[in-house]
């Protein structure tokens, strides 16, 4: 039991303390603002609780038991959060657990990670449009999608880059006690 799930009881009970009770109210907060943008609520639940949690990393069973969630799906959740650069994995040297924590700046953890995606993305259009013979009509229209999409992902991915230099010199200027 990692020190959160331990802090989280109070002596002789079982029950969490208001401040525990304070973090799990906005994990499942959180996972309900996320799931209004489209993403499942579960990643949601494991964001929020990973960002406020008070230790640097949490079990994935102790997170589990903290969200009242089943293992697998947390299991599930936190692979696809690493893949997408929202949390990181934590190794303690001979043990076999997985732990868990959010970076510390994972907006721009997720932004500079997307780019991958994007790439992916903008290959399998351009793999496509290779495929494509002829040059009646409806192939036509299906190599204007394609290259639109193509070209879509590949303009992104260098706005992307633009944005992620702009955010790291918004919280250079914020840190110097700039204004926002």
């Amino acid at each position: 039991m990692t020190d959160s799930t331990k802090a989280a009881e109070t002596e002789g009970s079982s029950q969490p303390d208001d401040r525990e009770l304070e973090r799990r109210e906005f994990a499942e907060q959180f996972g309900v603002a996320w799931a209004q943008t489209g993403g499942p609520r579960m990643e949601g639940r494991v964001i929020g609780y990973l960002m406020v949690m008070r230790e640097p990393y949490i079990s994935l069973s102790d997170l589990a038991a903290v969200l009242n969630a089943s293992a697998g799906s947390v299991s599930t959740t936190t692979r696809r959060l690493l893949d997408t650069g929202f949390i990181r994995r934590h190794v303690i040297p001979g043990d076999r657990n997985y732990y868990f924590c959010a970076h510390d700046d994972m907006w721009g953890s997720w932004l500079a990670g997307e780019r991958r995606h994007l790439a992916a993305q903008a290959q399998m259009f351009e793999r496509q449009l290779e495929l494509i013979d002829g040059n009646d009509s409806d192939v036509a229209a299906a190599r204007r999608r394609l290259t639109n999409g193509r070209d879509y992902m590949q303009w992104l991915m260098g706005y992307h880059k633009k944005m992620l230099a702009d955010w790291e010199a918004y919280k250079v200027n914020r840190d110097r006690g700039g204004t926002s």
